[in-house]
């Protein structure tokens, strides 16, 4: 087993782009709040709105938390999609 990993952190920007820039703010407004909040003791993600485009920045500590907050960010976006869909 490794004791120490040699990565010391990984940064991503995430653009996931909509069909319509309503839609991109309509997401985007119900997801910013768990932005917000999520803890953030190993990885901070930040979420801004770009015309029909959701951009993310992730600033994890290792892979692990990483993967957790690609996990959580993707997790909450297609929620909202699925709540949204079903209200339309």
């Amino acid at each position: 087993m490794i004791d120490e990993s040699p990565l010391e952190s990984v940064k991503s920007n995430i653009a996931i782009e909509f069909e319509t820039s309503s839609q991109a703010k309509i997401i985007y407004d119900s997801i910013l709040l768990e932005f917000d909040t999520a803890p953030d003791f190993r990885s901070s993600m930040t979420l801004e709105l770009d015309g029909s485009n959701i951009l993310i920045d992730i600033d994890a500590e290792d892979s692990t938390s990483f993967r957790a907050s690609v996990n959580s960010a993707m997790k909450w976006i297609k929620l909202a999609l699925e709540i949204n869909n079903l209200t339309n």
